[in-house]
């Protein structure tokens, strides 16, 4: 198993990390819970029979932020902060934080490296050892798992110190030799996309030169996402003894290069909550022994990207539950895999080698069924929708709404008050009525308006005290999905969110959002946006069926936000955002299959909003996942206004925008970092993209909702973002614009 869960089962990591930032609880409060996490998870994983247990997976925030901290790549500004490591994860009132975006096509996000010429590696391997200690005083014996070196590289776009990197490695490697370990886990999950030739020469490089080193613990290389492609052969020509195939979204091609290797055979799924059919599962064991020889079955990656017990949900259905499984239950099912065998009980290869083993004992059989997927249809054709051209429709709004230069808005959510979540928990408990929840969410929806009608925003949006998460809101309101009550998933940091079920077809019974944006609109003269979660969005952060084609699924749902998109604008609601921040996420890893998935991606979203008309303006929105290598898809969307993440990146997505020929709102300020942005730093960003863009299409905007922000945080930021913009439409007026 590649990795676990790590917020706790009651998400009792998110609680003390909000304790020890509001100065609620000391470090080592902090610290006493990671360690509690990590207690009950290697005694549950003991218990359910798994052997090869792995430590060193656990993390505060990030697995690449510990690593940035492992090899000592701490930026030299956040050294002298009180707490460099949340300094590089959140920022402190004087210092940004590191940009952050998805971990490959997940919807995980990880803390980029910062790591330039002059960087000093320096080994400080503090964190590993501590807890392969703290397993062995429990009575475990712990796989280490460290990213890998040239993983950690191209996510820094660094490759080019490798040289000095790896010392570092080869110390660590020593070290834990000298503590007795056997195994090391490297994870090298940017394997499995597009090499050049360059790089392949660095993994070839990085393996020879670990793997020729005496005193080391036996090196397993993981791959996950994919198939590792022209880098299988590169690491079986290297001394490493272990390799890991994703063999659920990979294959089997090529693995008989690995004869001789022990390979870990990714059959259980670790990206989605569906039991394993175990005759496929045995299928493709059977296969990779026939090619390699020695076999460990395992998940397919950590199981970090799904829920932790499914026997926590009473409130599923039972034959939707028979078909779940979540960590606890994926981790039976590598367990039973191993223990029933291949063919005829035929137990699958457990070698032991002098370099140690990943290997499992003897375990007892799952507790339940596993059951396959549904049979899968052929796939109809699917279209997309189409709108009057963008000259016409920027007129009609353009009369319509009377906007200002430099219009100003947000992205669409505000606080969640502690009181509003739980008002929401008692509404739900019977202990609220319908009525006295409805008011409360009014009172709240009232305070938004006021608040920014007094900050001077010229767009307003209700703050979506309703919703609880942008997904599963639309998901309890469309036929098709189920919701967990403690399915939560590590999104970043602290953030969890609870992933909805995707498991039938996908329909719309009533109106969703109308009810709260007429209330809205009623109470202010300004132009107020109805808020929508776009469908590669919903289904990108959902668990989807795996029934049928993935664009199938996604129509089915562009179809019921069609329906949403018509009803607000009957309501009389004259801009409508229909985000889409999982575009970038789903793209595929590898170039080839990219042209095919955006096509169809793109289609998706002209279907849902097709059925505006010219005078409603069309948002959408996307943060946090390196947009600026999807920008002609972006634009084939066909928003009349698309809003951005690009403060916390630097600014850096507007290098490629200058070509972009719709409203364009490149955030200027960082949401997910406490820190209030000054005046100054607002206008500098702002001025930025006027650089790159005319200002009668540059939009104002944070980087992204403002629902993890405090409301003394979000009003003192967005006076400054009205304020560095009054500035500028003062002197873009004194310049005759």
């Amino acid at each position: 198993m590649l990795g676990y869960p790590r917020i706790g089962p009651r998400r009792e990591l998110k609680r003390a990390l909000e304790a020890y930032w509001d100065g609620r609880g000391s470090r080592a409060e902090l610290e006493a819970v990671g360690a509690a996490i990590r207690e009950r998870t290697w005694t549950r994983l003991a218990e359910l029979g798994l052997e090869g247990l792995p430590s060193n997976t656990f993390s505060l925030y990030d697995q690449v932020l510990d690593t940035s901290v492992l090899l000592g790549a701490v930026p030299e500004r956040y050294q002298a902060a009180e707490d460099p490591y949340f300094a590089m994860a959140r920022g402190t009132d004087g210092l940004a934080p590191l940009r952050m975006t998805k971990w490959f096509d997940t919807n995980y996000h990880y803390i980029v490296p910062e790591v330039g010429p002059d960087t000093a590696f320096e080994l400080d391997a503090a964190k590993p050892l501590a807890e392969l200690r703290q397993a062995r005083e429990l009575g475990f014996e712990t796989r280490p798992v460290v990213i890998g070196p040239v993983t950690f590289l191209l996510l820094a776009s660094a490759l080019d110190r490798l040289d000095d990197v790896l010392p570092c490695y080869e110390e660590l490697l020593a070290l834990l030799a000298a503590e007795g370990v056997t195994w090391v886990q490297l994870d090298e999950p940017a394997l499995v996309a597009d090499l050049t030739p360059e790089e392949l020469a660095a993994v070839r490089t990085a393996y020879e030169r670990l793997g020729a080193r005496s005193a080391r613990p036996g090196l397993f290389v993981a791959s996950y996402f994919g198939h590792l492609g022209e880098a299988l052969p590169v690491l079986a020509a290297t001394p490493v003894e272990a390799i890991g195939v994703d063999l659920v979204r990979g294959g089997l091609d090529g693995l008989g290069a690995l004869a001789g290797k022990t390979v870990v055979a990714g059959v259980v799924s670790g990206r989605d909550v569906w039991r394993t059919p175990p005759e496929r599962a045995a299928r493709l064991l059977s296969a990779v022994r026939e090619q390699a020889g020695r076999v460990v079955v395992s998940t397919s990656c950590s199981l970090l990207h799904v829920p932790y017990d499914v026997e926590a949900e009473p409130d599923l259905d039972s034959g939707l539950k028979a078909r779940l499984a979540f960590a606890e239950q994926k981790v039976a099912e590598v367990v039973e895999l191993a223990h029933t065998g291949l063919e005829d009980g035929e137990r699958v290869a457990r070698p032991r080698p002098d370099t140690g083993t990943l290997a499992r004992p003897d375990a007892g059989p799952l507790s339940g069924p596993l059951s396959g997927p549904l049979s899968r249809p052929p796939a109809e054709p699917v279209v997309g929708g189409g709108r009057a051209p963008y000259a016409v429709r920027a007129a009609a709004q353009a009369a319509h709404l009377r906007l200002p230069l430099l219009p100003t808005t947000t992205i669409g959510s505000f606080p969640q008050t502690g009181e509003l979540r739980e008002a929401r928990a008692a509404a739900v408990a019977g202990r609220l009525s319908a009525a006295d929840y409805e008011r409360r969410v009014e009172g709240e929806i009232e305070r938004v308006i006021r608040a920014q009608e007094r900050l001077g925003l010229d767009v307003l949006v209700h703050g979506e005290p309703e919703r609880n998460d942008m997904v599963q809101y639309f998901a309890e309101h469309l036929d098709g999905f189920a919701v967990t009550r403690n399915g939560w998933v590590q999104s970043y940091g602290s953030r969890c969110t609870r992933p909805p079920i995707l498991h039938g077809d996908v329909s719309r019974p009533e109106p969703i959002t109308v009810r709260w944006a007429r209330y809205a609109r009623s109470l202010t003269d300004r132009p107020v946006k109805g808020m929508l979660t776009g469908p590669v969005t919903i289904v990108a952060w959902s668990f989807a069926r795996d029934d049928l084609p993935l664009r199938d699924v996604v129509f089915q749902v562009a179809d019921a936000v069609r329906e949403e998109v018509r009803d607000l604008e009957a309501a009389g609601v004259p801009i409508i955002q229909v985000d889409e921040p999982a575009l970038r996420e789903l793209l595929p890893l590898r170039e080839a299959a990219r042209a095919g998935y955006l096509e169809w991606a793109v289609a998706a979203y002209r279907r849902a909003t097709s059925g505006a008309g010219d005078r409603t303006q069309i948002h959408t929105h996307l943060c946090y996942s390196d947009a600026d290598q999807i920008l002609d898809a972006i634009d084939g969307l066909d928003a009349d206004v698309t809003t951005i993440e690009s403060a916390r990146s630097g600014a850096r997505l507007l290098g490629s925008v200058g070509t972009f020929e719709r409203g364009l709102g490149p955030g200027v300020y960082d949401i997910h970092s406490p820190r209030v942005p000054g005046v100054d730093e607002v206008e500098r960003l702002l001025r930025a993209a006027l650089r790159t863009l005319p200002a009668e299409r540059v939009w104002v905007n944070p980087d992204c909702g403002l629902k993890t922000r405090t409301y003394e945080q979000v009003e003192a930021a967005l006076a400054n973002m009205a304020t560095a913009t009054r500035r500028l439409r003062d002197e873009l007026a004194g310049a005759g614009r």
